[in-house]
């Protein structure tokens, strides 16, 4: 549990300094080291909440957070997010799937063209619309916040500039990540999930988060290019992705 523990700090450290919360990272953690499969969605996006709180007060507190404009993605993200964690799904489904979301984050990453930091963007609200639901529906299946799928669609499409992007997918991970929990309880209590004594013990993990996010939403890794750190993240969740993929097809 330990070296787990320093894992899930260092995932939440370097998340937290680009504006995300690692729940695609924390299930894959969870997966290579061999966890129930039925406590993976509840750790991850416990911690996603964990981290995604600190950032989103953040963002509020500096004024970037639009809410007008995000205000309609959550409506359509966070109910499929709960329908997402209610419906269960078997290991290999959860590991399948996990691995194909990771492959397009990264790729998504690699993809994403240079935010333009001095005016904001023109406008591509429908573009948020029609990706929040379906991204909503796919973090609660696999318990993560979504934020790293909608942040490169938005820069993808100059929906706005890069700080008012980061603030827009806290705020989609923290909502995402409370639909998809609340789902993920009531399958749970429903008897179709983990039984929440054996999630308790995973507490070291939250803890850990806690301390990664707070450093990390506080040094920002301000003297590292935000190009580099994407892309070398991006590399980080391809890696990931094809050892998740590889255990998908060999069965192990």
């Amino acid at each position: 549990m330990l070296a787990l523990a320093a894992f899930f700090a260092l995932t939440a450290l370097l998340y937290a300094s680009v504006g995300f919360a690692g729940g695609s990272t924390y299930n894959a953690l969870l997966v290579l080291a061999g966890t129930d499969p039925q406590v993976f969605p509840i750790v991850a996006l416990t911690c996603n909440l964990i981290v995604a709180v600190g950032g989103t007060i953040g963002f509020a507190r500096a004024g970037l957070i639009d809410w007008r404009r995000t205000s309609p993605m959550l409506a359509l993200s966070v109910p499929a997010a709960w329908a997402g964690g209610v419906i269960p799904i078997s290991k290999a489904l959860f590991i399948l799937m996990l691995g194909l979301s990771l492959l397009a984050a990264g790729v998504l990453l690699l993809m994403q063209r240079p935010p333009q930091d001095a005016d904001a963007a023109p406008r591509a609200g429908a573009v948020g619309l029609l990706a929040s639901g379906p991204i909503g529906l796919l973090s609660g299946l696999v318990g993560i916040g979504g934020g790293i799928f909608l942040a490169p669609v938005l820069h993808l499409v100059r929906w706005d500039n890069a700080r008012r992007v980061a603030a827009t997918a806290s705020v989609f991970i923290l909502a995402n990540s409370i639909g998809g929990l609340i789902g993920q309880l009531m399958k749970a209590m429903a008897g179709k999930g983990a039984p929440v004594a054996e999630v308790v013990a995973y507490w070291p993990l939250a803890v850990a988060v806690l301390i990664g996010g707070q450093i990390g939403s506080r040094l920002a890794i301000g003297r590292l290019s935000p190009g580099l750190i994407r892309r070398l993240t991006a590399l980080l969740i391809l890696y990931v992705a094809m050892r998740l993929l590889w255990q998908w097809w060999t069965g192990t």
